[in-house]
């Protein structure tokens, strides 16, 4: 009888521990948006006139921009080393990180923004910008 008090018991205990964490509700969702990121890339194709030093000049300037703007929440770049020759001349490119969209619309007509855009014109062929949310 000791026993199976004792075996009643324990089913009690482990029934009661289960139903507690079970009441527990996590909101995936919030976690979910709460850790998506609005990414910004854009990719640069140089004209061959401009000159290392030229470039040397954007992309610093480009890199200093989240010191600038504060809605910037992430940066980064890289040059393109694919083995795959698929990158159409496209040698950066440029990740910038967001919270929100608002930010965003923040960043884009941002006057630090603008005068890298204008610093950017005479030394651009081509500029290919895709933003999406992380997932």
């Amino acid at each position: 009888m000791k026993i199976m008090t004792a075996i009643f018991s324990l089913c009690i205990l482990f029934m009661s521990c289960t139903n507690t964490t079970q009441g527990i509700e996590i909101d995936v969702s919030a976690t979910t948006s709460a850790s998506k990121k609005l990414r910004h890339a854009v990719f640069f194709k140089f004209n061959d006139t401009s000159s290392k030093e030229d470039i040397k000049k954007l992309e610093d300037a480009f890199a200093a921009l989240p010191s600038k703007i504060k809605e910037i929440k992430d940066f980064e770049w890289g040059l393109n080393n694919s083995p795959e020759g698929l990158n159409k001349d496209f040698t950066h490119c440029f990740f910038v990180t967001f919270n929100t969209e608002k930010d965003r619309a923040v960043y884009l007509p941002h006057p630090d923004h603008k005068a890298f855009v204008d610093m950017l014109g005479p030394h651009v062929a081509d500029v290919f910008v895709f933003d999406y949310w992380t997932k």
